[in-house]
């Protein structure tokens, strides 16, 4: 009866003059838009401009109720008491708070209004589940404070009892709930978990998922598959990309990326795999192309001495103990000494078994697998064969004039360009000229000084040498030239009209004596060095005769490169890594070599740039010269050691030769032959064939041909400098002894 006056009251429409009758009836909410005036309402009403949405109604009778109240509905309207109405609403029906009907002012109608929602426990607020509102902060700022935080007012949160280890054992005992609780933070308080919240501890311990309700079973709903479901439409009606059809070109450069690389051997591809099994047996049968394994040696057998109850015969004496114990364990007969016990379990365990054991395993470990054949090869076939030295003929075999310098070291001498004269120099200060067939000596020069260097001009036009002596540099004219020669030389070192100052002026002078004031014992020109540079230990010309360098000095040298044609001299570095002991000039480029202690660098003059840097390995370099092709060098060290280098292959030596026993002091290439020369402190001139192939695929051909001795070696030094005759096979060497010798083929 109450759900059929519930729903009765609903669908019914009063009268608008009827306000009396319906004080307590809910109105349907398609009603028009009810606004109330300042002059209507009651108190508690809430005044609004919109319409008032209808409270939910909560129906708690059944659903064959709701039928039965639509049926009655049907019937008619009855007739009913407002006191009965809001007595079974107030009994049964009322679960949410009381709503109030009156009529509105503005448009006549009846509105229902609620009352305010009170922020208390029977409202929808969820303050109830914290009430301490101290926030995000971390709870040991309030461990030394009564509170533990604020609720929603601003009043303290007190802290709870605790008690001590034993109150929380007994309420553990005694109270049967207390393993369901959870220590909350916030209210510093145990507090007691719901079933789903153990449910869900439960479902985490075990791994399980977290909903109760998920089925990891459930069949497969089929969307789009499945008979009568099959898609026939495209999802979307946007049109085809054109990158659908048009190659990308992004993959493209990925693609010719990878090709190049492949092309350049920065990516290789993978290898074969190879069917050889990765782990084998090391005893097992190989294959058929190698022959069977050696069998495992076989361990001895045991005799009657190693029983425990030997015969009597194989007991030892106390003499043969004593001799036992007295040998050396390597020539021992046995390792132990046959005993005799009663029965089997009195023996005592054996003190040599872990020995014997890791000699078995060793002498499986070492026991050779297979049987290999000696190589029987010759010794000598592992030699290269070298053509024999009377095939390479001609060179210097025997010495055929000597010439002597008294007391002093000869230590430098030089040849002219015809091959014809030689100008040798000794500690003394003496210089002198002497012919090479008779050795007759034609001029001496007498200077105060040790003379460092000598080097003959390599112009045929004219006939001059340099001589280096302390701090300066003489040039000398050679007497019995022809006129023309004469004039020609005399017009190049002193001439009338001497060049233009350069513009950068140099530290050295330039001193030279007028051609009519013209004497052959006296120098025509001198070259005064800076003080201090010290003794020129080398002098070295260019091929067209204008430069020449000198290299003076011996902690830092200093190297000067002079200009005979404009008289200017100028240091091509400024600075230099390392102890300069040598330098050299390209005889086709414009190359300089500049040999350290250690390296040689090669220089580009005309671009001036370092172009390579050599390292020989050598601890100390002495000696250096180039081959007259321009692309081969030999380098001799006071480590007795020689290098030759290939310009054209690498900066490490092609070959490193150790024929002298003493320390190399020089080194020379001979013009035209192929021939070069060593000479060493030990007193011996190595001679070697040395032929250089114009193509680039075929080595050097160097072969050792003879050794010349016939210097003495004084003070520790054997023979000072070596030099070729120019046109001829002969050798120059001027050794320590004071002699210079001409060895001729």
């Amino acid at each position: 009866m109450v759900a059929e006056l519930q729903n009765g009251t609903r669908k019914r429409k009063a009268p608008e003059n009827d306000t009396i009758k319906l004080a307590n009836i809910d109105l349907p909410q398609d009603v028009g838009l009810d606004m109330l005036s300042d002059d209507g309402g009651e108190e508690g009403a809430e005044e609004t401009d919109g319409e008032a949405d209808e409270f939910p109604g909560i129906d708690v009778e059944s659903d064959t109720d709701d039928l039965e109240g639509e049926n009655s509905e049907e019937e008619g309207e009855s007739d009913f008491d407002e006191s009965s109405v809001e007595e079974v609403s107030d009994t049964e029906l009322q679960i949410f708070p009381k709503a109030k009907t009156i009529t509105s002012d503005i448009t006549g109608q009846p509105k229902k209004v609620y009352p305010e929602i009170e922020p208390d426990y029977d409202s929808d607020s969820s303050t109830e589940d914290d009430p301490n509102r101290a926030g995000n902060v971390p709870m040991h700022w309030y461990d030394d404070l009564p509170h533990v935080g604020y609720d929603v007012n601003g009043k303290k949160v007190l802290r709870p009892v605790k008690g001590d280890e034993l109150d929380k054992f007994l309420e553990t005992v005694e109270d049967p709930s207390s393993w369901t609780t959870a220590f909350d933070k916030s209210t510093q308080a145990d507090k007691l978990l719901t079933s789903e919240e153990l449910d869900l501890i439960r479902r985490l311990h075990a791994g399980e998922n977290p909903d109760g309700n998920y089925d990891p079973y459930e069949p497969t709903i089929e969307w789009f598959t499945g008979k009568g479901k099959e898609e026939v439409m495209p999802l979307t009606s946007a049109p085809e990309p054109k990158r659908r059809w048009v190659p990308s070109k992004w993959e493209k450069q990925k693609v010719m990326k990878i090709v190049r690389a492949i092309r350049q051997g920065r990516i290789l591809p993978s290898k074969p795999k190879s069917d050889k099994p990765q782990f084998y047996s090391l005893w097992s049968t190989p294959a058929s192309d190698h022959p069977p394994p050696l069998p495992a040696p076989k361990p001895k057998l045991p005799t009657h001495a190693e029983s425990y109850n030997p015969p009597a015969e194989y007991l030892p004496t106390d003499a043969e103990k004593a001799e036992w114990e007295a040998t050396d364990k390597e020539d021992r007969d046995r390792d132990f000494l046959p005993k005799k016990y009663s029965a089997l379990r009195l023996v005592p365990g054996y003190d040599q078994f872990i020995q014997e054991r890791f000699s078995r395993q060793l002498d499986l470990y070492m026991a050779p697998r297979i049987q290999r054949k000696k190589l029987n090869i010759d010794p000598e076939s592992l030699i290269p064969k070298l053509p024999s030295p009377n095939s390479l003929k001609p060179f210097p075999n025997y010495r055929a004039t000597r010439f002597l310098h008294g007391a002093g070291k000869a230590r430098c001498l030089s040849i002219s360009p015809d091959g014809a004269w030689v100008a040798s120099g000794d500690e003394k200060g003496v210089v002198s000229l002497w012919e090479v067939l008779v050795g007759r000596e034609v001029q001496r020069w007498t200077f105060k000084g040790i003379i460092g260097a000598i080097e003959w001009c390599p112009r045929t036009d004219v006939s001059y040498l340099v001589v280096g002596v302390e701090d300066h540099l003489h040039f000398l004219i050679p007497p019995n030239l022809p006129p023309a020669v004469q004039m020609l030389t005399l017009s190049v070192l002193a001439p009338a009209t001497l060049p233009a100052a350069p513009p950068t002026p140099s530290p050295i002078k330039w001193v030279s004596t007028p051609a009519s004031q013209f004497d052959s014992g006296s120098p025509v020109l001198t070259l005064h060095l800076p003080a201090s540079s010290g003794l020129p230990k080398q002098i070295t010309w260019h091929r067209r005769g204008d430069y020449l360098a000198t290299v003076s000095g011996t902690d830092q040298a200093t190297v000067w490169i002079h200009q005979v044609t404009r008289r200017h001299s100028q240091a091509p570095f400024r600075k230099v890594k390392g102890s300069v002991q040598l330098v050299q000039f390209h005889p086709t480029k414009p190359h300089f070599f500049v040999a350290t202690q250690r390296y040689v660098r090669m220089y580009d003059l005309a671009a001036q740039k370092l172009l390579k840097s050599l390292m020989p390995g050598l601890k100390w370099i002495s000696s250096m010269d180039i081959h007259s092709s321009g692309d081969h060098l030999i380098v001799g060290g006071y480590d007795r050691k020689l290098c030759w280098f290939d310009l054209e292959l690498s900066d490490k030596p092609y070959k490193i030769l150790r024929y002298h026993t003493r320390a190399i002091r020089s080194l020379h290439f001979h013009p035209t032959y192929p021939l070069f020369a060593s000479s060493s402190d030990d007193g011996t001139i190595q001679i070697f064939h040395s032929r250089v192939y114009s193509d680039l695929m075929t080595d050097p051909l160097i072969v050792p041909l003879k050794i010349l001795r016939g210097h003495e070696v004084r003070d520790g030094l054997g023979v000072l400098q070596v030099k070729w005759c120019p046109g001829q096979p002969w050798l120059v060497s001027a050794g320590a002894d004071g002699g210079v010798g001409v060895w001729c083929s």
